[in-house]
């Protein structure tokens, strides 16, 4: 599959989980502050693009889990640079950006885009 069909099959996914317009789902747009998203929506979109792709994704794959109870990753409040590494190491397809120079551990939901999933549905295809 190409980036722009994985592209339009994620689109399909976000509108219907997420219940938002096709024109709001865009490459750039964060998946918590621009569509709304909350935790329970993201089990649904794991569900959803292991269906559409037929692809396991195994829990924490996509979405880090308890990044925020490790005191190794998060000191008062911030992602510390070991936190960093992890993520970068575990989620290659995130962009952390700007983020990295104020990571506030309450933002990283922010850094989940739809680029994100569709790089990260690319990988786990080109992979299979």
């Amino acid at each position: 599959m190409t980036r722009d069909e994985i592209f339009t099959k994620v689109q399909t996914i976000l509108v219907d989980a997420l219940a938002v317009d096709e024109d709001e789902v865009k490459p750039e747009s964060s998946l918590t502050k621009d569509l709304g998203a909350e935790s329970i929506d993201f089990l649904d979109i794991v569900f959803k693009l292991e269906q559409a792709f037929g692809i396991k994704i195994p829990q924490g794959e996509l979405f880090p889990e308890n990044v925020a109870s490790n005191p190794e990753y998060v000191q008062d409040g911030k992602v510390t640079p070991a936190g960093i590494a992890m993520l970068k190491a575990r989620m290659p397809h995130m962009t952390l950006g700007a983020w990295e120079q104020d990571p506030q551990v309450m933002k990283v939901q922010e850094l989940f885009t739809v680029g994100t999933l569709v790089r990260f549905v690319e990988a786990k295809l080109a992979a299979k």
